[in-house]
């Protein structure tokens, strides 16, 4: 009995240690597994593209194309950032990229490079960097020329946002290229010729651009004496902004209305709860609007959300008011939910 019981009994620790190595071995399998997945970087929404052109102005191109949800000629949207920021943290504040998916455009972020502006600012300031098929804005233009063919973009739907720096970059991209654009936003951005090198950028961003003789169209009517049409563009800015003065966007809407041949006088005023909106039309369609945003320092405008978690973006130049500058681009250029 006694002998029967101790053979009964190795077996039972036997049979009890191949189960322990077992769930060993199983236990070390799940953790690696786990281990493998989250050291896996996340894949990046914003896409990096290397060879799109002789790239003069040595800027980065990145995108975001949606593989699921894109009509055969896509609209283009170029978003262009501002200093201390990257495409990657404007676009995680702001949604351009969850708006191109929605909506079916493709979207092109220009990144700036710290070995070309410590602030990561793009040179608006620099003529040569804004010069027509040169420096930072023929890097620009590049990109847009390769999206374009890659991905069989519509080009009578291409349209261009920059705020700050890259605003400013904006209006330099329409003084040059006006054909090139159906649509522009200009926001907390500069007025096109209003410096020539770092210095003279921040004097006119604290007190007011000067107007250069001849007036504000001048610079742009010297570059594209050719331009007999322009595209829609809208002008946004806080009223609060401590950075870009308010009088530059003043300065930004006299320089298009002057380049097209408006009369300030023929605007339209608004009062909206967020502020104030002033417009100008011809035959019909919007040429020219300032869109003033009451309580914002200098950023991006997007709604508020009703979460009290959500009050910041995660950007601090990307600012929770009353209205979307997103959406409201979305609704001027046309860019409506896109159905497969």
């Amino acid at each position: 009995m006694k002998l029967g019981f101790g053979r009964s009994l190795l077996r039972a620790l036997r049979a009890q240690k191949k189960i322990s190595k077992q769930i060993e071995k199983a236990v070390k399998a799940t953790r690696g597994r786990t281990k493998r997945k989250t050291s896996r970087p996340p894949k990046p929404i914003l896409v990096e593209t290397t060879a799109f052109g002789s790239n003069p102005g040595r800027l980065v191109m990145k995108s975001f194309v949606a593989t699921t949800r894109l009509p055969k000629n896509p609209a283009l949207v170029v978003l262009l950032h501002g200093c201390h920021q990257t495409p990657e943290s404007l676009d995680a504040a702001a949604g351009f990229s969850k708006l191109a998916k929605e909506r079916g455009f493709v979207l092109l972020c220009p990144q700036q490079k710290r070995a070309n502006n410590s602030q990561n600012c793009f040179n608006w300031f620099r003529p040569s960097a804004v010069a027509r098929d040169r420096g930072e804005l023929c890097s620009i233009k590049q990109m847009i020329e390769h999206i374009c063919e890659r991905h069989r973009v519509d080009r009578s739907r291409i349209f261009v946002a920059g705020l700050s720096a890259g605003g400013a970059m904006t209006g330099a991209l329409i003084a040059n290229y006006p054909s090139l654009l159906a649509g522009a936003a200009i926001i907390a951005g500069m007025p096109f010729g209003s410096a020539r090198d770092a210095m003279s950028a921040l004097r006119a961003m604290k007190s007011g651009a000067t107007p250069p003789l001849g007036g504000w169209g001048r610079p742009i009517a010297e570059i594209s004496p050719e331009a007999k049409a322009w595209p829609a563009i809208t002008i946004w800015q806080g009223m609060e902004d401590r950075v870009v003065k308010p009088v530059n966007a003043l300065a930004c809407v006299a320089q298009w209305l002057e380049v097209q041949g408006i009369a300030e006088s023929s605007g339209r005023l608004e009062e909206k709860p967020w502020g104030r909106l002033q417009s100008w039309n011809m035959s019909g369609q919007l040429k020219v609007a300032l869109y003033s945003v009451a309580n914002m320092g200098h950023g991006l405008p997007i709604k508020k959300r009703k979460s009290v978690t959500a009050l910041r973006s995660g950007d601090p130049y990307v600012i929770p008011v009353e209205i979307s500058a997103p959406a409201e681009m979305m609704r001027l250029w046309g860019l409506s939910r896109f159905r497969i």
